[in-house]
């Protein structure tokens, strides 16, 4: 490969943040910490899976898997070995939206990283028996999820809320697709999406940022063209309930709304409506459904975002008999925050838990590298610690009420996995 003939665009600057773009478009951020001994580097990629077709669920998660399998020149074991040699690491994850691939090492080691996330997202050279032996991987993979209740009731959950669009599935993929995709559609699926448009170099640490730059242009910057997937919003609907009859010793309980998209100006206000509701030990589901009901062990809120929807949602487990118990305490505060919204000293909490967690978050490399890939990725913009900790900052109690209306006040779908009695769900 060689690097394009034109030079890249100059880099801008925001605080120790710059940015430039190279020759083909693939665009490189970087931001500065000459405190570290650590360069943490990611390669976002702008499809996930909502962008696969159904008869190829699970591709992207699928390919998070093979890149690292090994190149042309490079065997899996020799990647695997470079990075232990010098205590780094190197790794990916998949989502609905996007999917990255990271390295973090330590800073005079930076170049390797570099170098082998180059190779891998230019030259993947999946193998036949590479790509059996990641496929039998991933099936295991899907049959844990299916043995942890707690987990796959989320994945019950998105198919309720999101019924019969990619939103709504799970991202692992199923038995049945992945057992069915061919090396070929998986390795098509990489050559269509993987290609400018849709990359984004971000790295942080104790770096030169000309130096970032440079390193990719022989291996990102030889790529062109590629286009962004075309995405479907979802329509209205939800499924009101969805019941696995699964004989654990708790019922695991998911309830949730659908909430606002990456853009919509009210998504710190829901942040703090989520906080507020069940971010912590101090959240008004902590207290009264654990503390001073002990219903359950672990009960907790989350909100998330998407381009063009979004959803929020209740998590809590309990012992079969008292489900009902439970869905009345969780809908009686769910209730009090649509009618009532928060208070200011619930605010106050709240914004003092989202801001230090924001900032004792920002204490490492790779904490940094990933607020920067989930901001581009999803906004396709840069923002500073100060700008979002003044968003977060000018929220206030009528804001939160706002959100709270607007979204914990719609339809709720409820997902339960467990041996529950259907007598017991009542009107749940």
């Amino acid at each position: 490969m060689t690097p394009p003939s034109r030079p890249p665009t100059a880099a801008s600057t925001t605080e120790d943040i710059r940015e430039s773009r190279l020759a083909n478009g693939v665009r490189i951020v970087t931001e500065r910490m000459p405190e570290a001994r650590s360069v943490s580097l990611g390669v976002w990629v702008g499809v996930g899976g909502r962008d696969e077709p159904d008869a190829l669920a699970g591709a992207s998660h699928f390919l998070e898997h093979l890149v690292f399998k090994g190149t042309s020149t490079r065997s899996a074991r020799e990647i695997a070995e470079a990075v232990d040699a010098v205590g780094g690491e190197m790794n990916a994850f998949t989502n609905r939206e996007h999917t990255a691939y990271y390295t973090r090492l330590p800073a005079d080691r930076a170049d390797l990283g570099f170098e082998l996330i180059g190779d891998v997202l230019t030259d993947p050279a999946f193998r036949p028996p590479e790509v059996e032996a990641e496929r039998h991987v991933i099936l295991e993979e899907i049959l844990m999820n299916l043995d942890v209740p707690e987990d796959h009731v989320h994945t019950v959950l998105a198919e309720a809320l999101f019924p019969g669009h990619p939103l709504g599935r799970e991202v692992l993929g199923t038995k049945e697709t992945v057992e069915a995709a061919t090396r070929d559609e998986i390795a098509e699926f990489f050559s269509h999406w993987y290609l400018p448009r849709n990359l984004v170099v971000v790295a942080a640490g104790n770096l030169e940022h000309d130096r970032v730059v440079d390193a990719f242009a022989g291996s990102l910057g030889a790529l062109e063209g590629g286009e962004r997937p075309v995405r479907t919003a979802p329509g209205p609907a939800v499924e009101p309930r969805i019941v696995l009859d699964d004989p654990t010793e708790q019922a695991h309980v998911a309830m949730g709304w659908r909430a606002i998209n990456h853009f919509d100006d009210d998504r710190y206000a829901l942040t703090v409506a989520n906080q507020v509701l069940g971010g912590g030990m101090s959240s008004r589901l902590f207290q009264e459904v654990r503390e001073q009901r002990g219903l359950c062990y672990s009960v907790y809120s989350w909100a998330s975002t998407y381009v063009d929807a979004g959803g929020a949602g209740i998590y809590a487990g309990t012992a079969p008999n008292r489900v009902g118990e439970l869905l009345s305490v969780i809908d009686d505060e769910v209730a009090k925050l649509v009618a009532s919204g928060i208070t200011e000293s619930e605010l106050a909490v709240a914004k003092g838990f989202i801001e230090g967690s924001l900032v004792l978050g920002l204490e490492d490399s790779g904490s940094r590298m990933g607020r920067l890939g989930r901001s581009l990725m999803a906004r396709d913009e840069i923002v500073s610690v100060n700008e979002q900790l003044a968003r977060i900052q000018a929220v206030t109690t009528d804001d939160v009420a706002a959100v709270a209306q607007r979204v914990y006040g719609t339809e709720r779908a409820l997902a339960v996995v467990g041996h529950v009695d259907a007598a017991a769900l009542g009107d749940h």
